[in-house]
């Protein structure tokens, strides 16, 4: 469910974070992370579209984080635990879900995809600035990006509705 202090967040994104103030909310914010523009990139975006047509806990809100790295850093700091989608091209079977729970950019896979140094950046600032919260990462392997598309290839389609499922268990063991 997107809730309206999403809303508000979302609608800060592009401005100054003046206006943010330091409370940590008590919800829990799923991220999808990727370039909707370029193929199998975007399935971090995708799975947010899937996860908003699901049955959430009121605790969760979710969020279409695009590629927008620095920008996205006073939302994130705002939540105790953040779950990241993004897409990783780790030379692995296509449609390859892992999750990871990272307590530093270094923790990252080595390659995720396009925006890897934005992302691995933006996680060194917030610990620097004590605003790193707790990260559950969830992966997707892809084998490319291809550009100017929207469309998911076969293999990462297919495992859309699974990153749903492993989500929602994810979710169903947290207390908030």
């Amino acid at each position: 469910m997107i809730s309206d202090q999403v809303i508000e967040l979302q609608k800060l994104f592009y401005q100054t974070n003046n206006d943010l103030n330091n409370d940590k909310l008590k919800k829990v914010l799923v991220l999808g992370i990727g370039n909707y523009l370029m193929g199998d990139e975007g399935v971090g975006v995708h799975v947010i579209h899937a996860l908003s047509k699901a049955d959430l806990p009121d605790f969760v809100d979710i969020m279409d984080g695009g590629t927008g790295s620095f920008d996205l850093m006073p939302i994130i700091a705002r939540y105790p635990l953040v779950i990241f989608v993004d897409a990783t091209m780790d030379m692995r079977k296509p449609g390859t879900i892992d999750v990871i729970y990272p307590k530093f950019a270094k923790d990252f896979p080595v390659v995720l995809s396009a925006h890897d140094v934005g992302l691995k950046d933006m996680i060194d600032a917030l610990e620097f600035k004590g605003e790193l919260p707790k990260i559950i990462l969830v992966t997707l392997t892809i084998k490319q990006m291809i550009p100017m598309t929207i469309e998911l290839t076969p293999a990462i389609k297919k495992s859309v509705p699974e990153v749903v499922k492993k989500i929602k268990e994810i979710l169903s063991t947290i207390k908030v």
